[in-house]
């Protein structure tokens, strides 16, 4: 399938972000999806992500959320104890009241363009940003449909701002994918996570992959698992696929 990609300008509250953009080289509106991106910021391993999303029939975006910090970019593959520190300082410079501020303009951006579906979205957002797609999904609550986290991090914390406080306010469908061995989501984590759900009534998925690490979805990584990734690659499509398209309540 040909795609549409383009580098766009997303204006927030803060000043203009940059993002990556892909969707289907087709006639018609597609829905749309805002992909998170993971602490190890923007590179090229999420727009193939993204091409993918799109070429299943969305409009994708993926802003650089390390916007504010001017032009970030890791060199993965040669990554450092060094590095990891200045990723983790990078990840600890935006929190959630930063990226709802940063939604409302990927959101905004979504509603004028001419291939992005009109009305309600998707999201899905790895490491980090589990924190962040369910802020969102509470605080837009009638604007996104779906959102997905795999291996997210943050989502229970003992912060006022932490967002299993807030999913009494989400509308939409919840998915969570999580590594069975992840030394960034304590024990407690995902109960908590599940009672505040199940009290809110929000419908949602909560899955642990069995023989899985944090950042188990990349296929860059040493710890990529392929089996466990597909899985949520069709985990994903299906609820999005039953969320966003016309017709879908």
């Amino acid at each position: 399938m040909a795609l549409i990609e383009q580098n766009v300008v997303v204006t927030t509250k803060y000043g203009k972000m940059p993002a990556f953009t892909a969707c289907p080289d087709e006639p018609g509106k597609f829905p749309g999806i805002v992909f998170y991106m993971d602490a190890p910021g923007f590179r090229e391993e999420l727009c193939h992500m993204a091409r993918r999303i799109a070429k299943h029939g969305y409009y994708c975006i993926l802003p650089d959320m390390y916007y504010r910090l001017g032009l970030v970019r890791f060199d993965i593959p040669r990554r450092t104890d060094a590095m990891s520190v200045v990723i983790r300082g990078a990840m600890n410079h935006i929190g959630n009241a930063e990226v709802t501020d940063d939604t409302a303009g990927i959101l905004s951006f979504l509603d004028g363009q001419a291939k992005c579906q009109e009305g309600r979205v998707g999201c899905v957002g790895y490491c980090m940003s589990g924190r962040y797609i369910t802020t969102v999904a509470a605080r837009f609550p009638d604007r996104f449909a779906s959102a997905a986290s795999l291996y997210g991090v943050g989502i229970v914390t003992d912060q006022p701002d932490s967002p299993h406080l807030i999913v009494d306010k989400i509308k939409g469908e919840l998915y969570y994918g999580f590594a069975e061995t992840d030394p960034s989501v304590p024990p407690h984590v995902i109960p908590t996570l599940k009672e505040a759900l199940d009290k809110a009534k929000v419908k949602y998925t909560c899955k642990v992959f069995p023989k899985t690490q944090h950042g188990f979805c990349f296929p860059e990584r040493a710890v990529y698992a392929p089996e466990a990734s597909e899985q949520t690659w069709a985990d994903m499509f299906e609820l999005w696929d039953r969320t966003l398209r016309n017709g879908a309540r």
